[in-house]
């Protein structure tokens, strides 16, 4: 009888420490949930709050442009890495570069939405306000950015630049010139660039 009396004091010490054993692993997948951020290059500096916050908004505005995307524009990440998308947009009708399919490359800044994101052509366009390299000059892409903006904004301004470009403000002073002075070779060169590149 002692014996069973020793043993039935031991069994509540023993599930005790079976069930702190189960309590401490029970709290490691939180550990692992935080360690799962996605961190874009370069983010070695960014506080995990501020990753968090720029996931979320992303994340955000990716269901909505699943769900309603902009007139004649799609976008999407490349792979799994929530801060680099791939666009398309289609050339406005009546525009030159109707019939044409543009493709654009989005990078979404750590500090996202506090920063805009950066966003090159991939496909070359015949476009003063684009340059070989994809660069785009469009004023909410630089010091009229708000958080306010969504990316799906940010593609329709886009399109409306195709349909009406800026020449008083080019990014290429040669396609800007001509533009304005010889209107019709131009139109002519941005269709044939469109044939050549965008389909």
């Amino acid at each position: 009888m002692p014996n069973n009396r020793e043993r039935n004091e031991q069994e509540p010490g023993t599930s005790g420490a079976r069930g702190s054993s189960n309590s401490s692993s029970t709290s490691r997948p939180r550990q692992q949930t935080q360690e799962r951020i996605p961190r874009p290059p370069g983010s070695s500096k960014i506080s995990s709050k501020m990753l968090q916050t720029s996931a979320k908004r992303i994340q955000k505005e990716l269901a909505e442009i699943t769900l309603d995307p902009p007139p004649n524009c799609s976008a999407s990440p490349k792979a799994d890495n929530i801060y680099e998308w791939v666009s398309t947009i289609k050339g406005p009708r009546g525009s030159v570069y109707e019939g044409g399919v543009f493709f654009l490359d989005i990078q979404f800044s750590p500090e996202y939405p506090f920063k805009p994101p950066r966003v090159t052509f991939k496909t070359r366009i015949y476009h003063c306000n684009i340059n070989s390299q994809g660069t785009i000059c469009l004023d909410i892409l630089k010091d009229n950015w708000s958080p306010a903006l969504t990316i799906g904004k940010v593609l329709l301004s886009i399109c409306s630049l195709l349909s009406d470009c800026n020449p008083e403000d080019p990014l290429v002073g040669s396609i800007a010139t001509q533009y304005l002075q010889d209107k019709e070779m131009h139109d002519a060169t941005a269709k044939q660039w469109t044939h050549r590149f965008a389909r």
